[in-house]
């Protein structure tokens, strides 16, 4: 089965998978930790919330820099590192707090490398799944952003499960047992094939073409509110589980998060198993209709448990539009290579982390009401759903199938 392995883009798209997976374990285990760390090394809400942000700095610094260092250290060389840095990052959250003497600083340098690696992930594996030689391209990125919600998943329950089983003061164990995904596809990641988007014997476009193209622009807008209205609704369904339904908050903590991660893989599963059936454009004009009813509903509903709703109709609702964004971008943009892949994923980053922010703003701003903020940042979905309709009367007027 694994004699092709160096010649068949079957295990591309395989490692790509798992790296996606991979992910949703560098950004999603620390999260759970975080009061069983304030109390076993005595932090500051200060100081988990400076490793919050320290890892979203590192993450958006990746982005932005990999413009410039991926194409000269190499494709290989990248998509390698992208699953070292995890790895160390998984074994220095175990050991190094103890070893050198400064917890913090363990814990700090850990959340360094776990964020370089979810960085280069955003960056690489979009690109090399497009360049893998595949015909169903637009399923195929839907069903390869599904990982990362199944990975978000498997994160929160299999780890509630072991914590409940071995106690959480064996954490270390379990972050040593994640560590051992991201080793294992180690090998695979140094043999499989690679290429990126570009057709052979062209060059990729370079920043100075990429900001001249009106498309480009457009995407990248369409990034930055596909991240908006994922993190928006996503963040804070917690606490709208916790005020709404009156959950314990170590329910709340739980339950929100993992029904809005099952709602949005289940909509990328689906598109990516029957999705050639659907044209793709349609269905994100569909999608982001449905997303801004879902803010609505979550804004003025009634009763809580119509908010709840809300919630999972928007994780349904969103689950398309990162990976339909960069499925219809080659279309547009010629040999958009690792800058363009770059840019999207820097776009996409900073729509997380703004459209959290506004809704917080906006709901502090009026009485800590989270209803009067996701209306705040409704204006994300409704930017994505104007940006679909004009690029599919553009599709529509260059006679193009995505």
């Amino acid at each position: 089965m694994f004699k092709d392995i160096r010649t068949n883009y079957k295990f591309t798209r395989l490692t790509c998978y798992v790296s996606y997976f991979i992910q949703a374990i560098a950004v999603n285990f620390l999260p759970l930790l975080f009061v069983t760390l304030r109390e076993e090394y005595s932090l500051s809400l200060a100081q988990i919330t400076f490793l919050i942000t320290i890892n979203f700095a590192i993450q958006l610094s990746i982005d932005a820099l990999s413009v410039f260092f991926v194409d000269k250290i190499g494709i290989r060389t990248s998509y390698i590192l992208s699953h070292v840095f995890p790895f160390l990052g998984l074994v220095f959250l175990s050991f190094l707090p103890q070893l050198i003497g400064n917890a913090y600083a363990g814990l700090l340098i850990a959340v360094i490398f776990m964020a370089a690696g979810s960085g280069l992930h955003e960056v690489l594996v979009s690109m090399i799944l497009e360049g893998s030689n595949t015909d169903n391209h637009t399923t195929s990125m839907s069903l390869l952003h599904s990982f990362y919600c199944w990975g978000c998943v498997a994160v929160f329950v299999l780890s509630t499960v072991f914590f409940n089983l071995f106690g959480i003061q064996n954490w270390r164990i379990l972050a040593l047992i994640w560590a051992l995904i991201p080793l294992l596809d180690l090998a695979p990641v140094a043999l499989v094939p690679l290429r990126i988007p570009v057709p052979e014997g062209e060059q990729s476009a370079s920043l100075k073409d990429l900001f001249k193209n009106k498309f480009f622009w457009i995407f990248l807008i369409c990034m930055i509110c596909a991240g908006a209205s994922e993190q928006s609704v996503s963040q804070w369904t917690s606490t709208l589980a916790e005020t709404t339904l009156h959950l314990p908050k170590s329910v709340s903590d739980l339950a929100g998060p993992l029904t809005f991660s099952v709602a949005m893989g289940l909509t990328r599963t689906m598109y990516g198993i029957i999705g050639k059936k659907f044209r793709l454009e349609k269905f994100m004009i569909i999608s982001a209709f449905t997303c801004v009813c879902a803010y609505l509903l979550i804004s003025f509903s009634p009763l809580p448990v119509f908010s709840i709703i809300g919630c999972a109709l928007c994780g349904f609702s969103v689950g398309i539009m990162w990976p339909g964004t960069l499925s219809l971008a080659p279309g547009f943009i010629k040999n958009g290579g690792t800058a363009m892949y770059a840019l999207f994923a820097l776009g996409g980053d900073i729509g997380c982390l703004s459209g959290p922010t506004i809704v917080g703003l906006a709901s502090s701003a009026n009485g800590d009401s989270i209803d009067t903020g996701v209306l705040a940042a409704i204006l994300f979905p409704v930017l994505i759903l104007v940006f679909s309709i004009l690029l599919a009367a553009q599709i529509k007027k260059r006679g193009q199938h995505v």
